[in-house]
């Protein structure tokens, strides 16, 4: 990209490689952005290129390359003194005064030389901090997600292991925790009449094996079903006498008396 041919505004400016021209029209083109308030990124710039230092919003990388010399004659090429120096008075009084003077040969400064004497990095500082404090958010988050939050169903979970592990240690050992705070709760509501005594199946302190649980009721008698009718014997139920089935004409029962009957040929036995 060229320095008389900038992107739409407000992009900013990007000087590639501007070898220079007229000094005219780079000093109109200079006004232009000065109007804009445009930034304007200098890696190669000669000529009257170099009137681009005057801009407030100007920057140069470390290893840019600005070329300086004295204004010529495009016809002639003879040195022009005053436009020379019209171009000398537009750089910064710092640059002024490393360069000295001017000559028909280029004269170059580095982007390095150029930050030195007040010139502003393209790759300045705002950008490093702004990721230096990136950085270290993430950081404060990574700590922070590193202490492990309170899971109550995983607590709850470590209270029933521990509980069900108490419960089928060694009968000898009292029972420890949350069934032997329960036994206790158990017995003294038993003992102050608060609920029934029923004996149930439970762990005991002193070894003893668990109680039954009691047996349902049984079911009163059914009076579709009785106990007198468990023990008749199931009659026999009559058999069924099977209708003669109709024969078709010119046809035989099939072993209708439980003896094979050869069919007779052509209507007659031989």
């Amino acid at each position: 990209m060229g320095y008389l041919s900038p992107p739409p505004a407000p992009a900013p400016v990007v000087v590639y490689k501007d070898v220079g021209g007229l000094v005219s029209e780079y000093q109109a083109q200079t006004e232009i952005y000065r109007r804009e308030g445009r930034e304007v990124r200098l890696h190669e710039c000669r000529s009257a290129c170099t009137m681009a230092l005057s801009l407030p919003n100007v920057c140069v990388y470390p290893d840019s390359q600005v070329k300086f010399h004295l204004a010529y004659n495009a016809i002639d090429h003879q040195t022009d003194a005053g436009v020379s120096a019209e171009l000398f008075n537009y750089y910064p009084a710092a640059v002024r005064e490393r360069l000295g003077y001017l000559t028909r040969q280029y004269r170059v400064l580095s982007g390095r030389e150029l930050i030195s004497l007040g010139i502003r990095n393209c790759n300045g500082g705002g950008q490093t901090m702004i990721a230096a404090a990136g950085r270290s958010r993430r950081g404060a988050q990574t700590i922070a997600s590193a202490t492990p939050a309170s899971d109550p169903l995983g607590d709850l979970a470590q209270k029933v292991r521990g509980a069900v592990s108490q419960a089928f240690a060694d009968p000898t050992s009292p029972p420890q925790g949350p069934i032997r705070l329960a036994l206790a709760e158990r017995d003294r509501l038993a003992a102050t009449g608060s609920v029934d005594a029923m004996p149930t199946a439970s762990v005991r302190s002193n070894g003893a094996a668990p109680l039954e649980a009691p047996e349902p009721p049984r079911r009163p008698p059914s009076a579709a079903f009785t106990s007198g009718d468990a023990q008749k014997s199931p009659e026999p139920a009559p058999e069924a006498l099977a209708a003669p089935a109709p024969l078709i004409p010119g046809g035989y029962p099939i072993l209708a008396t439980g003896a094979f009957v050869p069919p007779l040929v052509g209507g007659a036995a031989h």
